[in-house]
């Protein structure tokens, strides 16, 4: 018999299982093109707030269908295939802590608005008992009109903190 031949059924089996490990942890993913992004991991009453405000999230923002990123959670949202992606109950960023950045409103809702190089902004709800992320690719660089979105949702399901 050849060394092929003398396989055991066992070896033959983890070949596979292997391979599917290594996909796995390369974040590799056989059918899903969306892209990946890091889920939050909130305290219990920001969980509860951010799922709310899952449930309430538009279909279509600026015309992009919904295209909920991986892996699927309630805590994260996407648009346009990752053009805008929005992550609820993220940490407090420290940025919030500098007197000299910049803010916008949008429909009644306080954003913290931070410049990323090579990527377009990133908004962060203030104010509010869970913080609210919003990530907007270049393209929308000097667009905040994707925020009036989640105005309302934000409002209704996330409370303020006064």
């Amino acid at each position: 018999m050849t060394s092929s031949a003398r396989r055991s059924p066992r070896s033959i089996f983890l070949g596979p299982s292997a391979a599917v490990l290594v996909l796995a942890a390369a974040g590799c993913s056989l059918s899903d093109d969306q892209p990946s992004v890091p889920v939050p991991t909130p305290s219990a009453e920001a969980a509860a707030y951010c799922e709310a405000l899952h449930e309430e999230l538009p279909k279509t923002v600026l015309e992009l269908e919904r295209s909920d990123p991986s892996p699927d959670s309630e805590l994260t949202a996407g648009w346009g295939d990752g053009a805008i992606v929005l992550r609820c109950g993220v940490p407090r960023p420290a940025k919030m802590d500098d007197p000299q950045s910049e803010g916008v409103e949008a429909d009644g809702v306080q954003w913290m608005l931070e410049e990323r190089e090579g990527s377009g902004p990133r908004f962060t709800t203030t104010y509010r008992k869970a913080y609210v992320e919003v990530t907007l690719d270049s393209t929308y660089a000097h667009d905040i009109t994707p925020l009036a979105s989640f105005a309302g949702p934000v409002s209704k399901t996330v409370p303020g903190k006064f």
